[in-house]
């Protein structure tokens, strides 16, 4: 699943201290009991995909996507509060690939918990800043 955002690290050394933004990608690992129901439309499924992309949507990607991400900024803040109807998020974290993926994977936990009662299992959350580089959140052993 893909999305939009902008975002900035302040106090980075490098390019990312700028105001940028990337298409990122948001991939899911999850495991479980396969469904054994005829009846069932998720029939010898974990999970049906759209069952899973309808949560990721909900969850995080609609909030994400074509939004700014920005955390203890406010000279960014300041300025995004004067656009009418901006979209900003304002994180507990730089928005760094490895931190999104992070908040991404506690949340999908969260979901799943509340959603499947414990009968689906979070392996791992995969988001990719760009083509090349991603950050891997995967659930303890």
């Amino acid at each position: 699943m893909e999305f939009d955002a902008g975002h900035r690290v302040p106090h980075h050394n490098g390019q990312c201290c700028n105001i940028h933004g990337h298409r990122y990608a948001l991939e899911i690992t999850i495991s479980g009991p396969l469904v054994v129901e005829e009846s069932r439309s998720d029939n010898g499924m974990v999970i049906d995909f759209q069952a899973i992309q309808k949560l990721a949507h909900e969850h995080i990607i609609d909030k994400w996507d074509h939004a700014f991400l920005v955390y203890k900024d406010d000279f960014v803040l300041d300025f995004l509060k004067k656009i009418p109807g901006h979209k900003t998020v304002v994180l507990d974290q730089p928005p760094t690939v490895e931190n999104l993926a992070a908040t991404a994977f506690r949340c999908l936990q969260d979901v799943l918990r509340v959603e499947y009662k414990n009968s689906l299992f979070l392996n791992k959350v995969r988001l990719y800043e760009t083509p090349n580089c991603w950050a891997d959140i995967t659930s303890p052993s």
